[in-house]
């Protein structure tokens, strides 16, 4: 009976040590399988759910908030604008967009990048992107791509023939927008030089905002304007289309932080509380300057707001969210009438004033807030300058100033090569009987 006993003890701990010995190897190896380039299920989860956002800002967010600030004949133009910037966008950022803006570019890195991923060459399911897919991180920047050309169509909304507006915005995301792109996130020479850029107020904000500016110039006015009254048509579709842009821009800078965590969580934060001192400061304004405040008003700050804080988000606080939005609705405000009572330029829907001013605005102020120097207003455990204050805003003011002169630049150059091609603008018989009609045989509203 002892022997028995004796042989099954025995049994009994050599297959504890079958088990446990591959167990104990393998938790040896885990602190080295922690480190490898792994996916993250939740990091994935967050940006899959922050591209469908980024791309509700432009359908319907953007179409909806442009084509209630248009007359009733021009609503079905913008909408469709927004449309087919949309899908053009969409394919060329897959031939060509994504390579050269996210490869490396060889000895030319510093501009642009090459072409190892055209068609999206070598992307597979199990690609990464850091802790993404690499295919989610080429949609998502896909949707920023998206936006950029389509915030343009409000400088020269009502006016501009479809095909000459759908070449030119594909024309400018290869000539403008991929470059700037690159030089910024894709490793290019303003990212090595520091440039604070969370979410695109260079790459998007000033780059529409002053192609904006050039393409309200070279159209011209439109007909009537600015002696004929040309309010919006549908202020509810206005103020809806804001509430869209308000939702869709948590994953516009939540999202950019590309993983789920505080970082994302603080850029949402200071994205609303912006936008929230934008819109009260921009009535603020109208109530001082005409005396009654208006929807068309509290929208408009809210966007500014929005746009401004686009930059900053991921290095700035709750204290310094609130203060550059209050800034936006101040300064957006008084540039909307230096534009268009002083220059007299019909940027129809404000466009400069509000994306290209405010972009502006955030870059720099982007170098302040984040700052260690301004202790209530610093990054709160956010990532901070390599240089002091007055550095990191020389960077800025550097990347806003080759960031405008290259868009105005290039933006130029395209639209008078479109017009080559193709008249940019309708005939004045097409722009009074509105570009519904006229362009695409439908109209808006049938009652």
């Amino acid at each position: 009976m002892k022997m028995i006993t004796a042989v099954i003890k025995r049994c009994e701990a050599a297959m504890k040590l079958r088990i446990l010995a591959p167990l104990t190897l393998a938790l040896t190896l885990l602190p080295s399988l922690a480190l490898a380039d792994t996916l993250e299920r939740s990091d994935t989860a967050w940006i899959l759910t922050a591209t469908a956002l980024v791309l509700f800002m432009t359908l319907p967010g953007l179409g909806l908030f442009y084509g209630g600030l248009v007359r009733a004949k021009n609503v079905l133009s913008v909408l469709m604008q927004c449309f087919a910037i949309a899908c053009g966008v969409s394919l060329l950022w897959m031939l060509v967009g994504y390579s050269l803006a996210f490869t490396d570019g060889g000895a030319a890195n510093a501009w642009i990048g090459g072409f190892d991923q055209v068609f999206l060459a070598g992307m597979t399911r199990d690609t990464l992107a850091g802790n993404v897919p690499q295919s989610l991180h080429a949609l998502f920047q896909m949707t920023f791509a998206i936006i950029t050309p389509a915030l343009i169509v409000g400088a020269f909304a009502e006016r501009m023939r479809f095909g000459a507006m759908l070449g030119f915005s594909l024309l400018w995301v290869l000539a403008v927008y991929v470059p700037v792109c690159h030089w910024v996130w894709g490793g290019g020479w303003l990212a090595q030089l520091g440039l604070y850029d969370f979410a695109g107020g260079t790459v998007v904000h000033i780059t529409a905002g002053v192609a904006a500016l050039v393409a309200a110039l070279v159209l011209g006015r439109r007909k009537g304007w600015p002696g004929q009254g040309m309010m919006p048509h549908n202020m509810t579709m206005t103020v809806t289309g804001a509430g869209m842009l308000w939702v869709g821009w948590f994953g516009f800078n939540g999202g950019s932080a590309l993983t789920a965590d505080g970082n994302a969580a603080m850029a949402m934060l200071v994205t609303h509380l912006s936008a929230a001192s934008g819109s009260l400061a921009w009535l603020a304004m109208e109530k001082i300057k005409f005396g009654k405040p208006s929807a068309l008003g509290i929208a408009t700050g809210m966007v500014a707001g929005l746009g401004t804080i686009t930059p900053a988000s991921g290095y700035v606080g709750p204290g310094g969210g609130v203060v550059i939005g209050a800034a936006a609705g101040v300064i957006c405000f008084y540039m909307v009438l230096l534009v268009k009572q002083t220059w007299r330029i019909d940027d129809s829907l404000d466009v400069f004033p509000v994306h290209g001013v405010g972009g502006m605005l955030g870059t720099v102020l982007a170098g302040v807030f984040a700052s260690t120097e301004l202790g209530v207003f610093s990054g709160y455990g956010f990532a901070k300058p390599d240089y002091g204050m007055l550095q990191q805003v020389g960077v800025q003011v550097l990347g806003v100033v080759v960031t405008c002169v290259y868009t105005a630049v290039i933006t130029w150059g395209l639209l008078k090569l479109v017009g080559v091609f193709t008249p940019l603008r309708v005939t004045p018989d097409e722009e009074s009987q509105g570009l519904d009609i006229a362009l695409h045989e439908e109209r808006g509203y049938d009652l």
